[in-house]
């Protein structure tokens, strides 16, 4: 795994020309305090992270949104360098310091500010925050469709899939209907809500997604990296998922 130091940031814009300026948006939640724990929550670092890094690698133009644009604060539980995190991850301990990406995180657009005509892509970031700020968020539902309807690449990941469980098309039909899409899974709220001993979501993905008629699916074993596509509607599972959601993206702008 790469480092993502100065000098790889500076490679990775130079890099790619054919991509021809590809522009990704990133919607990320602001902090807000938790309607279940009282917790204050925000967006999984790696999730921003890991996918920010695939798109500077094969040099894609990258803006940060949030509902209330300024300043974002990742998840304590996703610090790659808190003693509790689950594996080694160099590229989201990079991201916290680097000066570039400290300043996205201080300063991001305001959701309303991002039109859908300007960009080539959109990925909707989960973690702790999404399914308060963002699963109601008829804003975000509506700008979503815009990109998907549009032709345009439309990924979210982890609780940012929680916007699937609402967003409708033009004509009033759910947008995830009859689609292959993944989000947070059972199993690993379960191993969240052990970890915590409390409930820590208002509700869950998966529960609701059975609800529908939707092809919701999850990876086989909890945490490993999964993500789909479906056309071009990708969705990864969690937070082991920013790297591979991010290539199907790729995937899909370069056809």
């Amino acid at each position: 795994m790469t480092f993502l130091t100065a000098t790889s940031f500076a490679q990775s814009g130079n890099q790619a020309k054919s991509n021809k300026n590809m522009r990704i948006v990133f919607v990320v939640s602001n902090q807000v305090k938790s309607e279940t724990t009282g917790y204050p929550i925000g967006f999984w670092l790696s999730e921003l992270a890991q996918p920010f890094y695939e798109f500077q690698e094969v040099g894609y133009e990258v803006t940060i949104a949030s509902p209330d644009g300024g300043k974002i604060i990742f998840d304590s539980w996703s610090d790659p360098e808190s003693p509790n995190a689950r594996e080694l991850d160099l590229i989201s301990t990079g991201f916290k310091h680097h000066p570039k990406t400290v300043a996205l995180m201080e300063n991001t657009v305001k959701l309303d500010e991002i039109k859908a005509e300007n960009f080539d892509g959109i990925f909707v970031v989960g973690g702790l925050g999404p399914m308060q700020t963002f699963y109601n968020n008829e804003k975000l539902h509506k700008l979503f469709a815009q990109f998907y309807q549009a032709g345009k690449a439309s990924a979210t990941i982890c609780h940012g899939s929680s916007i699937l469980l609402k967003t409708k098309l033009s004509d009033g039909k759910l947008l995830a209907e009859g689609k292959k899409w993944t989000g947070f899974c059972n199993a690993e709220e379960d191993i969240v809500d052990k970890t915590a001993k409390k409930k820590m979501q208002p509700f869950r993905i998966e529960d609701e997604a059975k609800k529908l008629n939707t092809n919701y699916v999850t990876g086989k074993n909890p945490y490993s990296s999964f993500a789909v596509a479906d056309g071009n509607l990708i969705s990864g599972q969690q937070g082991s998922s920013g790297a591979e959601t991010a290539k199907l993206v790729i995937n899909y702008l370069k056809r």
